[in-house]
């Protein structure tokens, strides 16, 4: 793949963001580094087919100064984030850091462990637990806890545990709600984000310089198996304590913030708060890119404050779902009032700006940070950015229009695209202003028109070669890792072709735990409307091993919603040509929908 060198104003803005940045502060690097035990002897963690589904040395390249490709905030995030290991954070609580995109985290009790979210996929937990117990020995698991509801956090969990272990004890402890926001995420809308993800986390790019070097919350996403169990003690209420293994846990619930169920703990053996993922080492998105429902930041700080008045004065050690603790008291109070600050900040200053008449993209250009937030390193956007995420608050309280009626009907971006182009004199005309655009630095503008050129003209590629270009050096100008990861995604797929999505997390074993209820709504997704307008359809199903009034069970009826007509297992009564008419009209989702192109 052809890749280039950064352009002259991309290496200019670098120097200046060099310039600006209190580099010479290192003590994130003393924090990311202390407690250091060991790593794994490989640091490739396989299938059981021999496929590697994360290669913590693949980034290995994240060292020294940064290269012009490369924003240096963005470069200095990537090495901490890279550092892959156990650690230990006091004595009693172990963190794994650095083999999937989340932190898995141990807390000894009087004779086992206490693990909190058990990464993505089974085959990185599996590697991570096993890294625990060569340095701390064979523990066995007390409990699993899950911080909240996105599968970073309870995906891997049955490397470490299995469905028998926790009948025969072993809780599973989770925020209320958990499992249905879940499988809600992942099934419903899974194969849409699964594509954009691909996007988010740099899936399918070379690691290096030029490609990915990271997604600032974590480096990417690993590409095991994801697995679920359900929770056997839902935490409902703030100030619920649970005591396992002789260590209580206190609750402080967060529901709405990072994730539709979350909730924060406190261990009192250690005086150790764990903030999920809602106090973490970088601005956290308001609306994911890969998409999601729009989260409240309002909300968001008033959590953080609560934490701090509940917890704040009784905590030596505050860790989090993703990167490294903080220690003392009086810093992780700091570090606590900044973060809810940040949120809070976005928050009032876009809705004092949206009550001015102002526009998200508008107040996104407008939006300045104080000092304060603007010079301390984890405030930065590294994963969540200043710019989307004041257009995900005007989006959650004002919508998708801005309110100018000429925007209230425009045409779609192919039609809209042709009359752009036609408008503007045709594609080698777009072609020579957007030259000129990038030969300027104005990569956003190049951008604009060259997104009108391709619609129009999806198979020119001198059109194609240039937008490539140009996301291309957008990419090495951006500080926040999803974005330098979408911009390079598009570039590689206008040089290369479609690379489709290369995770899923509609898994097998996340899909067993839909309700029947669930199952029922995802196949009404994929109901195509007009060629089911005629069809009037009536069944009465049992679902035999769920106690529910064709007769069937749970998974047969999952492996019915994929179509699967002919294996045993359902006891149809009446006409099948019923069941058969349904599963005509089913449209399933493309998991390789275009992006960048019509």
């Amino acid at each position: 793949m052809t890749q280039n060198e950064a352009s002259n104003s991309i290496t200019q803005q670098q120097g200046d963001v060099r310039a600006r940045l209190p580099f010479d502060d290192e003590r994130d690097f003393t924090a990311a580094d202390r407690g250091f035990l060991g790593t794994l002897d490989d640091p490739k963690i396989c299938d059981e087919d021999g496929k590697v589904v994360w290669d913590a040395s693949s980034y290995d390249f994240v060292v020294g100064d940064a290269p012009d490709t490369v924003n240096p905030s963005l470069w200095r995030q990537s090495k901490l984030v890279s550092k892959h290991g156990l650690f230990e954070v006091v004595p009693g609580l172990y963190q794994v850091r650095g083999l999937d995109l989340s932190v898995m985290s141990f807390v000894e009790g009087d004779s086992g462990v206490v693990v909190i979210d058990p990464l993505i996929s089974k085959e990185t937990a599996a590697a991570a637990m096993a890294l625990y117990r060569r340095h701390r020995g064979d523990r066995e698991i007390a409990a699993v806890l899950y911080t909240h509801s996105h599968i970073d956090h309870f995906g891997g969990v049955q490397g470490i545990v299995t469905q028998d272990q926790v009948d025969a004890g072993v809780e599973i402890i989770a925020p209320e709600g958990l499992v249905e926001h879940a499988v809600a995420e992942n099934v419903y809308a899974g194969t849409a984000m699964a594509r954009r993800a691909g996007y988010m986390f740099g899936a399918a790019l070379p690691r290096g310089p030029k490609g990915a070097v990271g997604a600032g919350l974590g480096q990417t996403a690993s590409t095991g198996e994801p697995t679920l169990l359900a929770p056997t003690l839902e935490i409902t209420t703030t100030g619920q304590t649970h005591t396992v293994d002789g260590v209580e846990i206190r609750f402080q619930m967060a529901p709405g913030t990072e994730a539709p169920s979350e909730m924060h703990f406190y261990f009192s053996r250690y005086r150790a708060l764990c903030m999920s993922e809602n106090a973490t080492h970088t601005l956290h998105n308001i609306l994911t890119l890969r998409g999601a429902v729009v989260r409240d930041a309002n909300v968001w700080s008033r959590y953080l404050t609560e934490a701090i008045e509940d917890f704040g004065q009784e905590t030596d050690v505050m860790f989090a779902s993703h990167h490294w603790p903080t220690w003392g008291t009086a810093e992780v109070i700091e570090f606590l009032g900044l973060q809810r600050d940040l949120y809070g900040y976005l928050h009032d200053q876009t809705l004092r700006m949206i009550n001015q008449g102002f526009q998200g993209a508008e107040i996104a250009e407008q939006m300045q940070l104080p000092p304060a937030l603007e010079n301390a390193w984890h405030a930065r956007g590294y994963y969540g950015s200043v710019s989307h995420n004041v257009k995900a608050i005007y989006q959650r309280y004002m919508g998708w229009f801005d309110g100018n009626p000429a925007r209230l009907w425009p045409h779609p971006p192919k039609e809209q695209a042709d009359r752009y182009v036609d408008a503007i004199g045709g594609v080698d005309r777009v072609v020579e202003l957007a030259q000129a655009a990038f030969d300027s630095g104005d990569f956003r503008w190049a951008a604009t028109l060259l997104d009108h050129a391709v619609f129009a003209d999806p198979r020119n590629v001198a059109v194609k070669s240039l937008y490539a270009d140009t996301l291309e050096q957008m990419g090495y100008g951006s500080e926040n890792g999803p974005w330098r990861n979408f911009f390079l995604s598009g570039a590689t797929e206008l040089r290369e072709g479609n690379f489709g999505t290369p995770t899923t997390t509609n898994a097998p074993a996340i899909q067993a735990q839909l309700t029947p209820e669930q199952l029922f709504d995802a196949i009404a997704i994929t109901v195509d409307g007009p060629r089911a307008w005629d069809l009037d359809l009536a069944f009465d199903i049992t679902v035999s091993d769920q106690n529910r009034s064709f007769r069937l069970t749970k998974p047969r009826l999952i492996a019915l919603a994929g179509g699967d007509l002919d294996s045993d297992g359902v006891d149809v009564r009446g006409d099948v040509g019923v069941l058969k008419q349904l599963l005509s009209v089913l449209s399933p989702g493309n998991s390789a929908f275009e992006i960048v192109l019509p």
